[in-house]
C-alpha cells in the first residue's frame, strides 16, 4: 500500500515538472512589460498586443494556447504582446483602466496599441468570452479585422 501510494506521489510530481506554466505571470511588473513593449515596438514596425486575463480562467487559457499555436508566428510578426494578469480583478486595474478598461465586462479581453500609445482597438463587450470555441486562426483572424484601416 505505501508503495502504491508512494508511487502516485512521485507520478503526481512528475507530471507537474511537466505541466506547462501558467500564461499569466503573477509576478510581472505588467507597467514596465507594457512601457518595454510600447518603446520597442516601432523598431519592428509592430503594434502591442494587451493581452488581460487571469490563470483561472478557461477561457484566458484557451486565448493563450490559441495564441501560442501555429498562427503564432502571425501574431509575432504583427504584435508585441503584453499578458496582464488582472487575478480575481484585484490587480492591475490602473493598467486596464489606462487603456479605457477593457476588463469590465469579462476576461480575456484584448486592447492593441499603435504609435504614440494609441489605442487602435479595445474589447468592451466580452467579444472573447468564447476564446475556447475559437479556433488559432479564427483569433488571428478577429485580431485582423478588428485592426484594420484602424491603424
Amino acid at each position: 500500500m505505501n508503495k502504491i501510494l508512494l508511487l502516485l506521489a512521485v507520478t503526481s510530481l512528475a507530471t507537474l515538472a511537466h505541466a506547462a506554466p501558467w500564461p499569466y505571470d503573477e509576478k510581472a511588473d505588467a507597467a514596465a512589460d507594457v512601457q518595454r513593449a510600447i518603446a520597442a515596438a516601432p523598431a519592428d514596425h509592430k503594434q502591442v498586443l494587451l493581452v488581460f486575463g487571469a490563470n483561472w480562467c478557461e477561457d484566458c487559457r484557451a486565448l493563450d494556447k490559441a495564441m501560442h499555436g501555429s498562427s503564432r508566428h502571425l501574431i509575432d510578426s504583427q504584435f508585441e504582446v503584453v499578458k496582464i494578469d488582472v487575478g480575481n480583478f484585484d490587480k492591475n486595474l490602473a493598467l486596464a483602466d489606462r487603456f479605457g478598461n477593457p476588463i469590465a465586462k469579462g476576461i480575456p479581453a484584448v486592447v492593441v496599441v499603435g504609435a504614440g500609445s494609441k489605442v487602435i482597438y479595445a474589447t468592451k463587450d466580452g467579444e472573447l468570452a468564447n476564446a475556447r470555441q475559437m479556433t488559432e486562426q479564427g483569433i488571428y483572424a478577429f485580431l485582423k479585422q478588428k485592426i484594420a484601416n484602424r491603424s
